[in-house]
């Protein structure tokens, strides 16, 4: 090897090792902190043109999209339209039938920045979705897509899927984003967290699916987790005993966590038929 190529090579691996190091390096306590255990997830929000006809989307996901990440290794993918409902008390609740949220979890970010130059190299993908793809301008599939990138807590590092999600019965969703006025605060939110209150959530029957914090797009900084339940009768009786229970009342008032949270959002979605969640 040249001289040269070796110091390139030299400088390239000790770069890559002190991310490494750095990347595994955690606060105390006992969760790990270690990035390469966790996934990133991509949050997308189709919006559709009003009076659209979804088919041409919903087609080029479930016959083309979700194989084709499939393939790649990429699942569960989830695909959620908005569930018609009265609002939540405790949060604003975003009203936006007229779109699509769809959830990738990818196993590493190489895996997220490779997915879609794989994607456009596999011929299936590309019959598949031949339509979607060379949809015109007169008739596009939607109006604009919507993306964040986030890196999944180290107290959930991969999507969980309840047992009624694993078999496909009837399900509901609620996907809470929650926004701080500061970094430092943001990152506190997190912490609790990771320290018992997504345990709390699964011991009270919530069943939490992922939370990501949010790396890349908009309404930075905020941090957004999906709950789920058999029906929505169900999914407030969790509630109800999330909110009374002992634990919840403590990490609440502990000051270490006051003020971590400016704003909450919420929508209440259901699974698209062709969902892996």
């Amino acid at each position: 090897m040249k001289r040269r190529e070796f110091i390139t090579a030299s400088v390239a691996a000790t770069t890559l090792a002190g991310l490494r190091c750095a990347q595994a390096q955690g606060r105390s306590g006992s969760i790990s902190r270690s990035l390469d255990r966790r996934d990133y997830y991509e949050l997308r929000l189709y919006h559709l043109q009003s009076g659209a006809n979804r088919a041409l989307l919903d087609a080029y996901l479930s016959k083309a999209l979700i194989p084709g990440l499939t393939r790649l290794g990429v699942s569960p993918v989830g695909v959620f339209v908005q569930q018609e409902r009265a609002g939540a008390a405790g949060a604003t609740e975003v009203r936006d039938e007229s779109s699509l949220m769809v959830l990738i979890p990818f196993p590493s970010i190489e895996s997220f920045a490779s997915a879609g130059a794989r994607l456009t190299a596999d011929p299936a993908y590309q019959q598949a979705g031949a339509d979607y793809l060379n949809s015109p301008k007169t008739n596009p599939a939607f109006e604009r897509i919507e993306s964040w990138l986030m890196l999944a807590f180290a107290g959930m590092p991969r999507v969980e899927l309840p047992a009624y999600c694993q078999k496909g019965s009837p399900r509901m969703f609620e996907l809470r984003t929650y926004a701080s006025h500061s970094e430092p605060k943001a990152q506190k939110k997190v912490d609790m967290f990771n320290d018992g209150e997504i345990q709390l959530m699964r011991d009270v029957g919530l069943g939490p699916v992922f939370f990501g914090q949010a790396l890349i797009g908009s309404n930075l900084p905020h941090l957004t987790y999906v709950l789920s339940a058999e029906d929505q009768a169900a999914h407030a009786k969790h509630w109800d005993a999330f909110r009374q229970h002992p634990t919840w009342d403590k990490m609440k008032n502990d000051p270490q966590y006051a003020d971590t949270v400016s704003k909450i959002t919420n929508r209440f979605l259901v699974p698209a038929p062709y969902s892996q969640i």
